[in-house]
């Protein structure tokens, strides 16, 4: 009985498309598939040694580069760097202690993966993959005055300049659409 329950919840879920609240009680905007609630919180983007040696990397994933410190995102042309003209930095300025060995030190599930949305084959950690939904970056009003101690690779939607605000572990990169 156990399995036939456990079969019809993944064939009904593979039918569903999913939407995601985090940070609040439910999704409020329809043509969104993850959605983030208020505070001085961000979105940390994955670390990785090096997106030039990304197996199967589709346009639109986005990553902290430990090469060379800094966020990008892939486009049809090549990786584009979100971080400007400074690079970042991996050691907490708090604790002085370097995030990249507490990361190694980790064991690593190379195989873990959320889809939000359609089912994906795409691989990445996070994928959201829907044909009319998107999703909403955390907002955060002033969020170089605000988050006291960012993540590298952290992204939030500045609510005041109407930015899209990126952290490489240095300063704070703001972007227009």
């Amino acid at each position: 009985m156990r399995n036939i329950i456990l079969m019809w919840i993944t064939v009904i879920s593979s039918y569903t498309s999913g939407q995601v609240s985090i940070g609040k009680t439910n999704v409020t905007n329809s043509s969104v598939s993850l959605e983030f609630g208020t505070g001085e919180k961000g979105l940390v983007l994955p670390w990785v040694n090096t997106v030039a040696t990304m197996p199967s990397v589709v346009n639109g994933t986005m990553a902290y580069d430990l090469s060379d410190h800094r966020v990008k995102v892939k486009y049809a042309s090549g990786w584009n760097d979100l971080s400007r003209e400074t690079t970042g930095t991996t050691i907490d300025p708090v604790t002085g202690i370097d995030g990249v060995l507490i990361q190694n030190s980790a064991n690593e599930n190379i195989s873990a993966k959320v889809s939000i949305g359609t089912l994906s084959s795409i691989p990445g950690i996070l994928v959201l993959e829907d044909t009319d939904r998107a999703m909403i970056l955390p907002k955060v009003a002033n969020p170089h005055l605000t988050i006291i101690n960012p993540a590298p690779g952290m992204m939030v939607y500045d609510t005041v300049s109407k930015l899209l605000a990126v952290y490489n572990g240095t300063v704070w990169s703001f972007w227009k659409p």
